[in-house]
């Protein structure tokens, strides 16, 4: 508990519509009713957290065996929305969190001077089963040498629609 971080700023409301999904054939049949929701808006209470550019990297995250096999970074849904879906559209939005993929740009500025670009089909953010997100980059975890135990800094830049990317600490530096 020590370890998790207060969101601030995440003092909102997110609206669903609940659809009871033929609820009667279900019952008929003798199967379990779903409930499906829908994202219809957001609204902050308070505004969206400043960004600092000394120091952005709001989502932080020490990579796992998992997403090294996957070339993915997993997301939590907080920090998804605390820190990235705040920014975007509510019909962007909806996309993602009704489990669609979305095609999204990365940029690595781990090396200051020659920042790599990753965009394209392969660069995408998508819902996972348990609600969290993920980021996918096979590129990404390919150049950069990501291993078990790195850490890697994160954000959504509102002003470009961009993530951007830095490798924050490597346990051993791969060659």
């Amino acid at each position: 508990m020590s370890d998790q971080k207060e969101f601030l700023s995440l003092k909102k409301t997110f609206f669903y519509n609940f659809f009871p999904s033929k609820e009667e054939a279900c019952k008929l049949n003798n199967t379990p009713h779903v409930v499906t929701r829908e994202l219809i808006g957001i609204r902050d209470i308070y505004p969206p957290p400043k960004i600092d550019l000394e120091n952005p990297w709001q989502i932080k995250i020490k990579i796992t065996s998992y997403e090294v096999e996957a070339g993915a970074l997993l997301i939590p849904y907080i920090e998804t929305f605390e820190y990235i879906l705040r920014y975007w559209t509510l019909d962007l939005a909806k996309i993602l969190v009704n489990g669609c993929g979305v095609c999204v740009q990365v940029w690595d500025v781990t090396a200051d001077s020659a920042p790599m670009k990753y965009e394209g089909e392969r660069v995408y953010l998508w819902k996972l089963c348990n609600d969290d997100y993920a980021l996918s980059c096979i590129e990404l975890f390919n150049s950069s040498r990501l291993g078990v135990g790195d850490e890697i800094g994160l954000f959504w830049d509102p002003r470009s629609s961009n993530f951007m990317f830095k490798v924050l600490s490597q346990v051993s530096p791969r060659i």
